[in-house]
């Protein structure tokens, strides 16, 4: 139990309660302003008790893995939700789904599904994020999306409390969920098929195979930057433009592959907003074609 801090009573809850929180401990980019308070719950449980006290005027963001992302560097004010290495939580509830709490990260799921031979989860291998931010925005890999399996998804209230919905009372489409307003998403329930453990590790490994010769893996980016124009890749787009190695600061925009840009050392978060801004430019100029990004951008300017 921790002492009350910030505006939130902390007496009975078994979470932990951090002020001033710096973000780029928590983002794969490894760039972002503090958390005014950032909070990690010990379970869904937790979850909603911190949520039932919290102040109805509290601004509140949820994080996950921190792909996806770039937070700027004057951070985010208000409560930060924390659920990476909190919700956790994966099992298997009848012979073809499997329920996952928001915090699990996709590759896990990938790995659980095929070791209890359900297949159609493998192209969750290549999502660096976890279930809850796959949710937030039908995050999708190696041509599979997200809501593809999803059978129900289970949200809480800023009051804390729990609903389950179906999955296709949700409206969704390419990199796009409509969240019902004041719900956050903490659990899914995976609709798989019957399959065999060796082949669908077999489809991952292939998949990752892929995803390695063709992305920059193990360097700090947060996945694709923009989303793909109908009928046309981004990553070309970029390209032709010959905006590979462009940088600001220490963001560079991938040699490997051009919807990455690349903290190759100390980026701020204004340089990658920046070079963000001036890809998107040439883009426009060079095709007539105005990228969205995919990256969402969050939180006040340094």
């Amino acid at each position: 139990m921790m002492a009350a801090a910030g505006r939130v009573p902390m007496e009975g809850l078994r979470g932990r309660l951090r002020e001033g929180e710096p973000l780029a401990r928590h983002t794969v980019w490894g760039i972002g302003g503090p958390a005014e308070r950032l909070y990690r719950p010990a379970d869904l449980d937790d979850l909603c008790a911190f949520l039932a006290r919290l102040p109805a005027d509290e601004p509140l963001f949820w994080l996950g893995l921190g792909s996806n992302l770039l937070v700027r560097d004057g951070g985010i004010r208000g409560t930060v939700v924390h659920l990476a290495g909190a919700l956790t939580r994966i099992e298997r509830v009848d012979a073809d789904t499997v329920r996952a709490e928001a915090g699990v990260p996709c590759p896990k799921v990938a790995r659980f599904c095929a070791q209890a031979d359900l297949a159609g989860a493998e192209f969750m291998a290549g999502i660096p994020g976890t279930v809850g931010g796959a949710l937030a925005m039908n995050a999708g890999a190696f041509g599979g999306e997200t809501y593809d399996i999803v059978a129900r998804v289970e949200t809480v209230t800023r009051a804390g409390k729990r609903r389950v919905r179906a999955g296709t009372d949700l409206e969704t489409g390419y990199r796009h969920v409509a969240v019902p307003p004041g719900e956050w998403f903490v659990a899914a329930h995976f609709a798989l098929a019957a399959g065999a453990r060796a082949g669908s590790e077999a489809r991952i490994r292939e998949l990752l195979r892929r995803r390695g010769a063709t992305q920059p893996t193990g360097m700090r980016s947060c996945g694709s930057v923009f989303r793909n124009p109908e009928g046309d890749f981004a990553a070309r787009l970029i390209e032709v433009s010959g905006l590979k190695g462009e940088r600001v600061g220490d963001a560079v925009v991938s040699e490997k592959h051009a919807n990455f840009i690349l903290n190759v050392g100390v980026a701020r978060a204004a340089d990658v907003e920046a070079l963000i801004e001036r890809v998107m430019a040439r883009v426009e100029r060079d095709h007539g074609v105005v990228l969205v990004p995919e990256v969402r951008v969050v939180g006040v300017p340094g």
